[in-house]
């Protein structure tokens, strides 16, 4: 967790900061903005911060957007904006739009056993999805809706900027990776995509949800969670 400290006076996003893995203490004292400019590491992490904020707001500006107006708010991301790790899925159910906050529910007590079953805590790596306001009825975002939105999620992809990039789900395939596609084809395999002129390393898998419906599908899904494992300790990433 980052400790940062804030000015009551300065303007920020408390449920952002909690959700990205930021700690944060109320401090009146003047901030000394030479300190803050000369730590390097902080300063890289409050530019992340920064960049963060701005996507959400942006993407909390949009109009006429048929999500938006059946949802109750915004449903952002979810962990650590330092992780090497970030996973995609499709978009908010009932309980993530509750609550703010994504993969909660049964999908996401699911995809904390995966992640628990090679060794990874949830709270260490970053989340988020193609779409940031439930679909009416939990239904899968329109073709349209995942155009509209994928935009924003490869800025997201490029603030993060992770090591391993995982696209849960066929709406996260499609919005990275195109329409055209099989995720029974594509699914358990590495591949490079180029997002803002940079390459992330990228597999596909099958979303908590869809296992849930599908348990038997449950076999290939620990297949492609122990061939990231491998790639993380090949990458020597911490988590």
């Amino acid at each position: 967790m980052i400790k940062k400290q804030i000015n009551q006076k300065d303007s920020f996003d408390i449920e952002l900061l909690n959700s990205i893995g930021y700690d944060y203490v109320f401090n009146n004292s003047p901030i000394n903005r030479l300190k803050n400019k000369i730590n390097t590491p902080n300063k890289l992490d409050e530019n992340k911060h920064e960049k963060l904020i701005k996507l959400k707001q942006e993407i909390d500006s949009i109009e006429d957007c048929k999500l938006k107006k059946n949802a109750s708010r915004i449903v952002f991301a979810d962990g650590n904006m330092q992780s090497s790790i970030m996973i995609v899925g499709e978009g908010p159910g009932q309980k993530e739009d509750e609550l703010g906050k994504p993969f909660v529910g049964d999908a996401g007590n699911l995809l904390n056993k995966m992640l628990e079953a090679i060794k990874i805590e949830r709270k260490k790596i970053y989340i988020t999805n193609v779409v940031n306001y439930r679909p009416p009825n939990n239904r899968k975002p329109e073709q349209s809706e995942i155009n509209r939105y994928s935009k924003y999620l490869k800025e997201h992809i490029s603030i993060i900027d992770p090591k391993i990039l995982i696209l849960m789900g066929s709406t996260a395939m499609e919005a990275i990776l195109g329409s055209n596609k099989r995720i029974s084809k594509e699914r358990g395999q590495w591949k490079e995509v180029i997002i803002k002129q940079k390459n992330y390393k990228t597999i596909v898998t099958f979303h908590p949800a869809y296992l849930l419906r599908k348990p038997d599908q449950k076999k290939f899904s620990w297949e492609d969670l122990k061939i990231i494992r491998k790639e993380i300790d090949e990458q020597n990433i911490e988590i």
